[in-house]
C-alpha cells in the first residue's frame, strides 16, 4: 500500500515538513511513504484527485495540516473504494479528529499508519463535500472576521476566533434564511445560527453536535433562534459543553432534527462555511453522503 502525506505548509504556527519527514525516518512501520507539500489553495484537492484516478491499488493519503487540508484531501479522494484517507493533525483547530478524542491519538507515525480504515458518511453540499461540519449565520460572521484578522501572528489560532466571536456579538445577531429539512421548514425568518454537522465540534473547542454519529447516514441539524446579547452570554457556556441539547433553559431558542436532506436560501450577502471555508451563495442544496470516505483511526484510538 502507498502512503502518502499531503503536508500544507502554511498550516498551523510553522511549517511541519521536517517534523514529519524526521517522524517517518523514525517509523518501525517500513511502509512506503512519499511526501506531497501543497502549493496554495485547492492544490491538494487537485493531486489527490489525480492519483486517485491513476491507481487502482491500496492508497493512503494523510492529511497535514487543519481542517481545511482535510477538507481538499477529501474532496479529492471521496467515493474512491481503494483509498483511504487519515490526517496529522497540525493546524490551528483540528476540530474532526475531536470526534475520536482530539489530535493527540494521531500524532504517532506508526499507529496512524498501521490504522484501520472505517467508513465514515459525508456532508455534500452543491457537489462540494465536507467532513466536519457546514454553518451559517453566527458562525459565518466569525469566519469572515477570522479571514480578515489570520495574518496578524497575535490573532492566530483560537485567538482568531474569539476575535470573529466578539465582532459577530457587535454586527451578527440576525441572519435572515429559510431552512427546510426532509421537507419540513424549520425556519422562514430569521436566525441566530445554524450547524449541520457530520462530527461534533466547531470553532476549536464548541461541542456543537454531541449526539453526531459519522456513520449512520444522517447529519445533525441545530438550529438557533435569535436571542439578546445576554441570553448568549449567559447560556454560550452550556453550547460550548455540549448541553444544549438537553438543557431546558434552550427550549425556547433551538430547533434539533436528524436529516438526509437541507436546503438553505439566504438573501444578500449569505453564505456559508464548509469546514471553515466560506462560501457566498443565495442557496444551497445539502444532503448526506453515506458511506462515502474510508477514514483511517490510529491503532490505540477507541472512541
Amino acid at each position: 500500500m502507498e502512503h502518502i502525506f499531503v503536508i500544507n505548509p502554511a498550516a498551523g504556527a510553522s511549517d511541519p515538513t521536517n517534523m514529519i519527514k524526521e517522524a517517518i525516518a523514525k517509523s518501525k512501520s517500513g511502509a512506503d511513504c512519499e511526501i506531497y507539500r501543497t502549493k496554495g489553495a485547492g492544490d491538494a484537492t487537485e493531486f489527490v484527485s489525480k492519483r486517485c484516478a491513476e491507481s487502482t491499488k491500496p492508497i493512503r493519503f494523510y492529511a497535514c495540516g487543519g481542517d481545511g487540508t482535510l477538507n481538499e484531501v477529501v474532496n479529492g479522494a471521496a467515493n474512491h473504494k481503494n483509498v483511504g484517507v487519515g490526517c496529522f493533525p497540525c493546524g490551528s483547530g483540528n476540530d474532526f479528529v475531536k470526534y475520536y478524542g482530539g489530535a493527540e491519538g494521531f500524532l504517532d507515525i506508526d499507529n496512524l499508519i498501521n490504522g484501520t480504515e472505517h467508513p465514515i458518511d459525508l456532508i455534500l453540499a452543491d457537489g462540494k463535500y465536507c467532513i466536519n461540519v457546514l454553518n451559517f449565520g453566527f458562525d459565518t460572521a466569525v469566519v469572515k472576521t477570522m479571514q480578515k484578522v489570520k495574518t496578524n501572528r497575535l490573532l492566530r489560532g483560537k485567538r482568531a476566533y474569539y476575535t470573529g466571536v466578539v465582532s459577530a456579538l457587535i454586527n451578527s445577531m440576525r441572519t435572515p434564511c429559510k431552512v427546510t429539512v426532509d421537507g419540513e421548514s424549520i425556519s422562514s425568518s430569521d436566525i441566530l445560527l445554524c450547524t449541520i454537522s457530520n462530527g461534533r465540534y466547531v470553532g476549536s473547542s464548541f461541542k456543537c453536535a454531541p449526539r453526531a454519529e459519522n456513520d449512520d447516514g444522517l447529519l445533525e441539524v441545530c438550529l438557533v433562534k435569535p436571542l439578546s446579547r445576554i441570553t448568549f452570554i449567559r447560556l454560550i457556556k452550556y453550547y460550548t459543553l455540549g448541553e444544549h441539547l438537553d438543557n431546558p433553559k434552550f427550549n425556547d431558542y433551538i430547533v434539533y432534527r436528524r436529516a438526509k436532506k437541507i436546503t438553505i436560501e439566504g438573501g444578500s450577502g449569505f453564505a456559508v462555511a464548509l469546514d471553515g471555508e466560506l462560501v457566498e451563495t443565495s442557496s444551497i442544496e445539502v444532503e448526506v453522503s453515506e458511506k462515502a470516505l474510508n477514514f483511517v483511526v490510529p491503532r490505540g484510538v477507541n472512541y
